[in-house]
């Protein structure tokens, strides 16, 4: 008994000093909690953590290096945000450059065979170079052009050689062709019908290109000179050959298909000079050009039908003289520049569908209903 009074006296006490404890653990929090409200109260209001501003380059470094050696030619300092490739090639052309040149953001040189880079296209002079920069230090590639030349030489060469080649084979010089042979064959009047049309073609093309057409101020480079002349010159000399021989054969359908082709290709030719010159002064809205739309000449109603009239009529007057003098050489010509013309035609066409939202989608590119 004695034991077991002892051992619940024991236990009274534990759990005195348990309450014990409690009691002053509790006081103690509230203490601190009492403590802790003051000092947030203290403080005020919270204030949001400052945003850390990131700093914006100003100015650009360009590393410019040669495409095809991987060489640093130079570097050029304090490039402005808002400057265009063509502010940056005018001061690398006084920095350093004395070639025509091209610039690249981005080549990639195989390890296989680092001589066969690949650049990719050449920038447009109108890109900022804010667009491409990914730092603060921007690599660009030139590339030789060769040697350049502009496009208003390109076009008077390409005109001017046909012009006065078929002059030579009209005149029939003796070294071209017998001089007996052709001093006894009188001409039939369609040789001098095609010599009329094809002076006229060439020389409209001259006069456009100096008076209507806005040719672009860049340059191209003088093998494509070479190649564009070579093209025109020598179907010139082939097809003029064959028309102002003195044997040459007429069309087998006589006058009719003569007369015929003969109007068909004026009214080609007029058609074609009427869209350049509307081409030349398209419309305005705003800061967006729009698609010219056919007016009170009946020659630009074609614009309802197809997208690329120019090269509509261009074709149109081909395609008539070779109806009207009947020789293979004219009408492989028209071919090839149908083909090309076809080409050029729904390059356009696509361009105008993306750019122009009012574009009616049912228009051909070239041929009416077909093409």
């Amino acid at each position: 008994m004695f034991k077991r009074h002892k051992s619940l006296a024991s236990e009274r006490k534990r759990a005195l000093l348990s309450q014990r404890a409690t009691r002053f653990i509790l006081k103690d929090d509230m203490r601190n909690f009492h403590f802790l409200s003051k000092l947030v109260l203290s403080a005020g209001p919270l204030r949001p953590t400052p945003a850390v501003k990131h700093s914006k380059t100003t100015h650009f470094e360009i590393e410019i290096f040669d495409a095809q050696t991987r060489k640093q030619i130079c570097i050029l300092d304090k490039v402005t945000q808002s400057s265009t490739i063509h502010d940056v090639k005018q001061k690398f052309h006084k920095a350093c450059a004395c070639f025509p040149f091209a610039l690249h953001h981005d080549c990639k040189f195989p390890e296989a065979s680092p001589a066969m880079q690949n650049c990719g296209p050449f920038l447009k002079d109108y890109i900022t170079i804010q667009s491409i920069a990914a730092s603060s230090i921007v690599t660009l590639y030139a590339t030789d052009l060769g040697q350049q030349v502009s496009w208003t030489t390109v076009f008077l060469a390409e005109y001017t050689g046909p012009l006065l080649i078929y002059l030579l084979f009209y005149l029939r010089i003796p070294c071209i062709y017998d001089g007996k042979e052709s001093a006894r064959r009188l001409r039939h009047p369609v040789v001098h019908l095609a010599c009329f049309c094809h002076c006229i073609h060439y020389i409209r093309y001259l006069l456009e290109t100096l008076f209507v057409h806005k040719v672009s101020a860049g340059h191209t480079p003088l093998k494509n000179l070479i190649m564009s002349c070579a093209f025109y010159w020598g179907f010139t000399s082939w097809i003029a050959y064959y028309i102002n021989h003195p044997l040459y054969t007429p069309p087998s359908f006589g006058n009719r298909q003569i007369t015929v082709s003969a109007i068909n290709f004026l009214i080609c030719e007029a058609g074609n000079h009427f869209i350049n010159v509307m081409l030349s002064h398209p419309n305005h809205t705003g800061n967006n050009a729009c698609f010219p739309s056919p007016n009170y000449n009946p020659f630009t109603w074609m614009f309802f039908l197809v997208s690329c009239p120019n090269y509509t009529y261009e074709i149109g007057s081909w395609i008539s003289f070779t109806v009207m003098t009947q020789t293979l050489p004219v009408g492989i010509f028209t071919l090839l520049m149908s083909i090309q013309m076809s080409l050029w035609a729904q390059k356009k066409h696509k361009i105008y569908l993306r750019k122009f939202n009012s574009y009616i989608h049912r228009k051909s590119a070239m041929i009416p209903f077909i093409l």
